[in-house]
């Protein structure tokens, strides 16, 4: 797995992310591209911000038995699977306000380092390791950028 606490891995992500325009088309999928960048942009959010509500107690204790190892392992996720209500983008969003602000994350996770993020508990899944947060970031990146075509 990449690793975006990389500078080299997070100059590539945003080469990709800067080739999307606000027209650009999904090879799979429903969300348009300012959707799509607004949707990645709520991993940040949950990262760092303080904006979606938390899950419930139970919920957590569903996600960290059942949903968790899918988003925090290597495996690439497969094209068209279920998103959590809070990563549903349904109106238009401003596609170069949406994409500044993914770069700035990127870059904000980058420079915070592994080190900032290891046992650093996640908004959904508990308490996670500099592997499971840096897959968490890339693989979800990756596969909408390539939803994307880059």
């Amino acid at each position: 797995m990449n690793n975006v606490f990389d500078i080299a891995v997070v100059n590539k992500l945003i080469e990709r992310i800067q080739q999307l325009h606000a027209n650009t088309q999904p090879k799979w999928g429903k969300m348009s591209v300012d959707q799509m960048l607004a949707h990645c942009n709520v991993t940040y959010e949950m990262a760092f911000e303080n904006k979606h509500a938390k899950p419930s107690i139970l919920l957590q204790l569903i996600l960290k038995l059942i949903v968790k190892k899918t988003v925090v392992n290597d495996t690439p996720y497969k094209h068209s699977l279920k998103t959590a209500p809070a990563f549903i983008i349904q109106d238009a969003k401003n596609f170069e306000e949406e994409r500044n602000r993914l770069i700035d994350y990127i870059k904000k996770t980058q420079v915070l380092g592994a080190a900032y993020f290891d046992g650093k508990a996640s908004h959904s899944f508990g308490v996670l390791n500099k592997e499971e947060w840096n897959n968490m970031f890339y693989k979800h990146l990756d596969h909408h950028l390539s939803q994307f075509g880059v």
